[in-house]
């Protein structure tokens, strides 16, 4: 039996937590792979991008799937499988010799990394009072993101000193660690190791995710999380560090500098947001148009200036974009507020595709682009060709503040209508 130790809330969240950390580090550690990765498997930009699109594809269209099993089985099942999977696929990935073998490896990372953070919010949920929930969500992102930091620089120093198959052994073998920590520790609530929801036939999870898509507070946590997510993570899963070294001419020391300050931007704007909404939770919509709208500017000010931009100019592009990331956290808590419990994460689960959706159409439409517009190697891409090609991105924001903007007076509506209702009872 466990210990009262083992089961208190923080202790179950840091279990939780470090394994979302190494799926985060999973999902990231290709980002400054990438230019060796083209020279191990002989492959063009376009089929590069193709990693990373279908790790993206893998990932966002199981979010709902795996919310659907959360509510069924509980977190702890289903994360502990998800951890099994992200153990076999990178060390699948190690191994790979041929590009075929690799695809299928990182769509085994993406399924694995698709069945932890919806695990994770689930937890939190469950074992933290109300009052704690908006900040405590907020936290997790953060705190999540030090695995974007672990695979920005100590994966290029392992990348260089270890080689490839070494390298992604050594990460893989963490999770063999984090199943033993989970199995130990984890429990789904206070009352119990494993929560099992009622069986659900197909008609009722149509139903039960037609209600949670009809919510207007429901697509307006998705389009926030579209809009919000996408740069930040098209920039540190892939795209950043060509950018930064091709498009920018900075070195590549400075590269990993400007990705690893956006990941920290992260971790500390984080705690910020969460403790913005939930003393102004009426205006969450508009802390997000905010944000977005000053992403846009400094990216315009990136592509508009007249041949590579000073330091200084990038080191406030890779801060303001990387408030981005747990701004789209803020989407979940919109989503909570707006959802009972018994479908709470399955509605997480439409919520979490719409960052990665943007993301994937980004990954894929830059890779593209850039091959178009460089000839030559695949990995000879010019400045004038990553204009064009981060320049992609400005068709997706204003798609989405377009819907922020729109469902965020529904929403709004939706929250008053209920109150009003609840005033005549």
């Amino acid at each position: 039996m466990s210990t009262p130790a083992l089961r208190s809330p923080w202790t179950v969240w840091g279990v939780g937590l470090a394994v979302y950390v190494l799926a985060v580090f999973h999902r990231s550690s290709l980002g400054v792979a990438g230019l060796v990765a083209t020279d191990r498997f002989g492959i063009s930009a376009a089929q590069l991008a193709t990693f990373t699109m279908l790790q993206l594809l893998v990932y966002a269209g199981m979010q709902i799937p795996v919310g659907l099993l959360v509510d069924r089985f509980g977190s702890r099942s289903v994360m502990l499988s998800g951890l099994v999977l992200m153990t076999a696929g990178q060390t699948v990935f190690a191994f790979a010799e041929s590009y075929p073998l690799a695809l299928v490896a990182r769509a085994g990372v993406g399924m694995g990394d698709a069945m932890t953070f919806i695990c994770l919010l689930r937890l939190v949920s469950s074992w933290f009072p109300l009052r704690r929930i908006p900040f405590v969500t907020q936290v997790t992102g953060t705190l999540g993101q030090t695995g974007a930091v672990a695979a920005a620089v100590p994966m290029t120093w392992a990348l260089a000193h270890l080689g490839w198959t070494r390298a992604y052994l050594v990460a893989a073998s963490v999770g063999v660690v984090l199943a033993v920590a989970l199995l130990v520790v984890l429990h789904d609530t206070p009352e119990g190791r494993n929560l099992r929801g009622a069986p659900m036939s197909l008609a009722s999870v149509r139903a039960s995710l037609a209600a949670s898509w009809r919510h207007p507070g429901t697509r307006l946590g998705f389009w926030m999380h579209f809009c919000t997510q996408f740069s930040a993570t098209t920039m540190s899963l892939l795209w950043g560090y060509p950018f930064f070294v091709r498009g920018e001419e900075q070195s590549s020391a400075a590269a990993g500098l400007l990705l690893t300050l956006m990941v920290v931007t992260m971790m500390f704007s984080g705690p910020v947001l969460g403790w913005l909404v939930s003393v102004h939770p009426w205006h969450r919509s508009t802390v997000v148009l905010v944000i977005v709208g000053s992403i846009v500017v400094v990216w315009t000010v990136v592509l508009a200036w007249p041949g590579p931009a000073p330091f200084v100019v990038l080191v406030v592009l890779v801060l303001v974009t990387g408030v981005g990331g747990p701004a789209s956290v803020i989407g979940f808590d919109v989503g909570r507020t707006s959802n009972p419990a018994h479908r709470l994460a399955s509605a997480t689960g439409i919520i979490n595709q719409g960052g990665f959706y943007a993301s994937l159409v980004m990954v894929v439409v830059i890779g593209l682009l850039l091959d178009w517009r460089t000839p030559g190697a695949s990995t000879a891409y010019t400045p004038e060709a990553f204009r064009w090609a981060m320049s992609a991105q400005f068709p997706l924001w204003l798609l989405g503040l377009v819907q922020v903007w729109r469902y965020r007076g529904r929403a709004r509506a939706r929250v008053l209508s209920e109150q009003e209702a609840s005033l005549t009872r």
